[in-house]
């Protein structure tokens, strides 16, 4: 996939003397009083640029004032996905955690109580529960072509309320039941502006809390009877889980762990838009999909290229030695996931789309980290990471087989703003039914 990148942000990539995680010296630092107006001014680009500019795979800076050490490869990511290293606990701004975490969910856990509740979201999360919830979304989403008769589509805004009406069902919620337009407008704010500060990010901190208290009323009438569900639906499930020692969640926590199962689901609105943005870059891939290519190394490709969270932090549990370098106990370190998922020393020709890569992958999943590092029991990857390849896949065949005309439109991804989006959300037309 081509990223159409708007002024500033240019293709950088680390340069290949970059010096192994593992290799002799001390961490090198940038030199400047603060980094976050480079931050800003260069987006996802900024490790890029300047691991390129030190000739290392690990420097250290200040963002917003505080030290922070900045790290990308595989063998970065390993030790991120490693517990006895790293905790979360003040490892990303209060902003943004309160818009996409929250205080007592499933990210904010370590040790055990982090693998019991991360075990709530596996269980749910089982290839039989996402092919339940890949015909769901199907099906909506044929609903939404049949309703546009033929008038494009801006797929990143048309995919959400079908994804969130297909989430709902899942879960055991009847879509019928709930103002899914509104619920799912929530949830994209939450993604939209977790990293933003002013107005826009307050009004959805408060719609975040409107949404949490109907998380809630949700959860109570699973559990008093008054919402009748599968025992093996997601909120059924959800409903039930006991903390590590064997007591009933919270009914505030569980409501944050139920918006922690559906606003995942919303968020692959975005890999869509990249997946029909790689698609129309690419048209040679929807024959090779209509003829049975492997969707997946397809979908691992675009999750691989696409431009969605550019960091994710950790804060040191313990001081320990790395690169020559102290790292003190809470110590901020960040993992920056573009530069890791465009790394040389991981991806051949890392700036090139080509699906066929995946042919031949080792499977390395601490190289592939769009959606978190380590693994998915014991690390804080993302356990919504296989609902977003279901979803992907489906609808890139989907997409392949249809017949569609791409309106002229601006394909712009400014890569200075998190989660970054092509600029008119990639707008298709779908044949009228």
């Amino acid at each position: 996939m081509t990223v159409h990148e708007s002024s500033a942000p240019t293709r950088g990539g680390a340069t290949a003397t970059a010096t192994a995680l593992t290799g002799a010296g001390g961490i090198p630092s940038l030199g400047v009083l603060d980094s976050t107006t480079g931050f800003l001014a260069d987006g996802y680009e900024f490790g890029r640029r300047r691991f390129d500019r030190v000739g290392d795979d690990a420097f250290r800076t200040r963002l917003m004032g505080r030290p922070v050490t900045v790290v990308f490869g595989a063998e970065a990511a390993r030790a991120f996905g490693d517990g006895r290293h790293f905790s979360r606990e003040r490892a990303l701004p209060s902003t943004v955690q309160h818009l996409l975490q929250d205080k007592g969910s499933v990210q904010t856990l370590e040790d055990e109580p982090h693998r019991h509740r991360k075990s709530l979201f596996i269980q749910v999360l089982q290839p039989e529960q996402l092919e339940r919830l890949r015909e769901r979304f199907a099906a909506e989403w044929h609903a939404v072509i049949s309703a546009a008769a033929g008038a494009p589509l801006a797929i990143a805004d048309a995919s959400a309320p079908a994804l969130t009406r297909a989430a709902l069902a899942w879960c055991g919620i009847p879509p019928a039941q709930v103002h899914t337009d509104r619920l799912s407008a929530h949830l994209v704010a939450m993604i939209d502006n977790a990293a933003r500060i002013g107005p826009a990010h307050w009004r959805a901190r408060m719609t975040r809390r409107r949404t949490e208290r109907w998380a809630a009323e949700a959860v109570e009438a699973v559990r008093n009877g008054r919402l009748p569900v599968a025992d093996d639906a997601p909120i059924a499930v959800l409903a039930r889980h006991t903390d590590a020692a064997g007591h009933p969640l919270p009914v505030a926590i569980a409501a944050v762990e139920l918006l922690n199962l559906l606003r995942p689901i919303v968020a692959v609105s975005r890999f869509l838009a990249f997946t029909a943005l790689a698609l129309i870059d690419h048209p040679e891939w929807r024959a090779r999909l209509r003829d049975g290519y492997p969707v997946d190394r397809f979908v691992n490709e675009v999750r691989r290229t696409a431009p969605f969270f550019p960091v994710v932090g950790g804060t040191a549990r313990t001081a320990f030695e790395w690169r020559g370098s102290r790292i003190e106990a809470g110590d901020w370190m960040l993992l920056d996931l573009w530069a890791t998922n465009h790394d040389p020393r991981s991806w051949r020709d890392p700036d090139r789309f080509d699906p066929d890569r995946f042919a031949d992958w080792d499977g390395d999943v601490n190289a592939l980290i769009p959606q978190g590092a380590g693994s998915l029991e014991d690390a804080h990857r993302c356990p919504g990471e296989g609902a977003a390849i279901t979803l992907m896949g489906e609808f890139a065949r989907s997409l392949a087989e249809a017949e569609v005309e791409v309106p002229g439109q601006d394909f712009t991804v400014d890569l200075r703003r998190f989660p970054a989006l092509p600029a008119d959300h990639v707008r298709i037309a779908f044949p009228a039914a």
